[in-house]
């Protein structure tokens, strides 16, 4: 039986259970999935970004229960220390952090234009500045992440917690058909084809749509 219980929305449109997840897989703690079906206020809340104190993904862990993606990230850092979610550097840990911090707070004009959809393609999409701003800013994230740390991973040899929660970034950017530089670009497609990430998105690619407002072009 499984040690944990991690609870998830949709498969294809969920972009904080995807990074809740991989946290969970990167860290290799063995965990059931509990998959809270379309109608739940939780699961439309996080899809369709009505609120930011949702509940889910959520992790259930020896009795105790965590909830928020990054406090899920900090929590398995505790008890697997040695799968290197956060590095083990105080200041590559301290730049892991913001930028951690980043993501799950900021990119609202990207999120919204470009909500998750993994079996989705709109090619040569149309992004608006505010989201033009957003992609840039991301960009210059990736850069400046493999230059400093050398990848091929944003903090070195090893997929880690902002790895997971950029993770969502690179299916929206494969979705919506974002030009990228060869280093951003050869970064999506290390992502993609992580064994966890081809594991969730044959998930994906299986589940029904029950969402078809997200199905329309921005």
């Amino acid at each position: 039986m499984a040690e944990a219980v991690l609870t998830l929305s949709s498969k294809n449109y969920g972009a904080w259970s995807l990074r809740g997840w991989l946290l969970a897989r990167f860290s290799g703690l063995e965990f059931s999935e509990k998959v809270l079906p379309p109608d739940d206020a939780d699961v439309r809340a996080e899809i369709l970004l009505l609120s930011s104190s949702i509940l889910v993904p959520s992790l259930q862990h020896k009795g105790i229960k965590v909830w928020d993606t990054l406090a899920i990230g900090e929590y398995l850092n505790e008890i697997r220390p040695t799968a290197g979610l956060l590095p083990a550097d105080i200041a590559a840990r301290a730049h892991c952090r913001a930028i951690c911090g980043e993501m799950h707070s900021g990119f609202s004009s990207m999120r919204s234009s470009m909500p998750l959809n993994i079996k989705a393609r709109f090619p040569k999409f149309k992004t608006w500045s505010r989201a033009d701003a957003d992609i840039k800013r991301i960009v210059e994230i990736w850069t400046d992440c493999l230059q400093r740390y050398g990848g091929p991973f944003l903090f070195g040899k090893k997929p880690g917690m902002a790895d997971a929660m950029y993770a969502p970034v690179v299916s929206r950017f494969r979705t919506y058909d974002i030009p990228l530089d060869a280093v951003c670009v050869a970064y999506c497609t290390r992502i993609w084809t992580l064994p966890a990430m081809q594991e969730w998105i044959a998930a994906a690619q299986d589940e029904p749509d029950d969402f078809d407002e997200l199905d329309a072009e921005f």
